[in-house]
């Protein structure tokens, strides 16, 4: 009667109360304008689809491969699964427990008749939630899903943007290629002609010795250029997991840089920040911490659980059953500041939790300030390598009519050629960063993620 009253008296006083702090999102400490200049003629609308506006099926074919086969989105999804796991462990503490037991035996002695028992029992326990734990783990858990989804989300964002961008870099791999083999015909066409002027007398050894190291120059270039090609095919099937010879043949010949569509800035960082998952999930990260406090203090106070069994036996013609109900209340006394110092360690668990969301905050608008500098500075000196290729072509065009007329020698001509070709070379340099720039961008804004979209386990799970 004692334990009942008491227990009676712990429930009045608590009145079923949740104990520890009760959150609050943060708001954003962000600028209230970017400082970078901003691009134009874009749209937000397009950073959902913005992958098939790049008309390159094998780029999306490359995207679709990664993501049915990236071990990162299965971690991802992994995590994903172990905190739903951990949240229905949550819930089952709030509502009551039943087991049951059945056995039977027999026994006897030597030439005695043998005996049957035979026993079964239920067992029910229910400890009442009184300082909210069980709430504030549910809590937790539910913030700890949200954010394991949004980390999901990232990822995905994440391999679409490095795939995106190692597949533009292959592209301009192959220009480079190109370009650097017609450089080495035109210093191997000029140490000929050195050559020839030397063994003639109208030349001094010196300027063949210089040919010559010239185009061992750029047989170096071209063969480090085409190495550079071959790492960034093993690259490709590295984040795809397609094998080299079906990547191979899907890459294809074609050394086409794809043509990114451009891209609108929302004008309000906040705006901005609150459309990255990695932002959200670090503050969902944040909420669960919180709830972990709660946690921890209503582990300090008195705890109740309501207990019960019923049981029945027989055996050698006789039967019996018992039962037995009743509350038994614990009464947290003596622990040595155990309790006290895991309430500590979650507030301190929650001021980590916060300067992370505050580190990620502040990442989010330097990355997208920094991506807009960079976009900024190569599409304008793209246009000024595109401006400055045009006038080589021409002034090269002209040096081969006045070669045909006679009028200039070969090594002025190859020289031309080299100059118009370096130009060449700095274009395809800064159209290649200028895509790389927008992808860059996409990932900065968010990739179009919305927090309603489910995540989805990938095509490659464990057996």
């Amino acid at each position: 009667m004692g334990i009942a009253m008491a227990a009676a008296a712990v429930a009045l006083l608590a009145g079923c109360a949740t104990v520890g702090p009760d959150y609050r999102a943060p708001a954003e400490a962000v600028p209230s304008q970017w400082a970078a200049p901003m691009p134009h003629g874009g749209s937000l609308q397009k950073l959902g689809d913005w992958w098939q506006q790049f008309n390159d099926p094998v780029l999306l074919t490359l995207q679709q491969a990664a993501e049915a086969d990236s071990p990162t989105l299965a971690v991802a999804w992994a995590n994903i699964a172990l905190a739903r796991a951990t949240l229905a462990s949550s819930r089952s503490g709030g509502v009551p427990s039943l087991s049951a037991n059945a056995s039977a035996s027999r026994a006897g002695q030597i030439g005695a008749a043998a005996s049957t028992t035979r026993a079964a029992s239920m067992d029910a326990s229910w400890e009442l939630d009184l300082f909210g734990k069980v709430r504030r783990n549910v809590e937790a858990g539910d913030a700890q899903i949200q954010a394991r989804s949004n980390d999901w989300h990232d990822a995905r964002i994440s391999l679409a943007a490095e795939v995106a961008t190692t597949y533009v870099q292959y592209r301009a791999c192959g220009q480079l290629v190109d370009t650097y083999a017609q450089e080495l015909n035109s210093t191997t066409e000029t140490a000929k002609a050195t050559e020839s002027l030397v063994r003639a007398g109208l030349s001094a050894g010196n300027d063949a010795a210089l040919a010559r190291a010239a185009q061992a120059s750029t047989t170096s270039t071209l063969l480090q250029q085409r190495s550079q090609c071959e790492l960034l095919v093993k690259s490709l099937g590295n984040l795809t997991g397609l094998q080299d010879a079906a990547l191979r043949q899907l890459l294809g010949g074609s050394t086409a840089l794809p043509v990114a569509t451009t891209l609108t800035v929302k004008a309000v960082p906040a705006e901005v920040v609150r459309q990255r998952p990695d932002v959200t999930s670090r503050e969902r990260d944040l909420a669960a911490a919180s709830a972990a406090i709660g946690v921890a203090e209503a582990n300090r106070y008195p705890s109740l659980r309501l207990a019960g069994s019923i049981g029945f036996s027989t055996g050698d013609g006789s039967s019996a059953s018992t039962w037995s109900f009743g509350p038994s209340l614990s009464l947290p006394l003596l622990d040595g500041g155990a309790r006290l110092a895991a309430v500590d360690s979650a507030r301190a668990s929650y001021e980590i939790a916060y300067a992370q969301w505050r580190d990620t905050v502040r990442n989010a608008v330097t990355e997208v300030e920094k991506t807009l500098v960079q976009l900024d500075n190569s599409s304008q000196r793209a246009i000024q390598a595109d401006s400055a290729a045009r006038e080589y072509r021409r002034y090269l065009a002209g040096a081969e009519a006045e070669r045909r007329a006679g009028a200039t020698s070969l090594l002025a001509f190859e020289e031309a050629r080299r100059q118009a070709l370096s130009a060449q070379i700095e274009l395809i340099g800064l159209q290649r960063d200028n895509v790389v720039q927008w992808v860059a961008l996409y990932k900065a804004l968010g990739g179009g993620w919305d927090a309603d979209t489910p995540a989805t386990p990938p095509a490659s799970l464990a057996p």
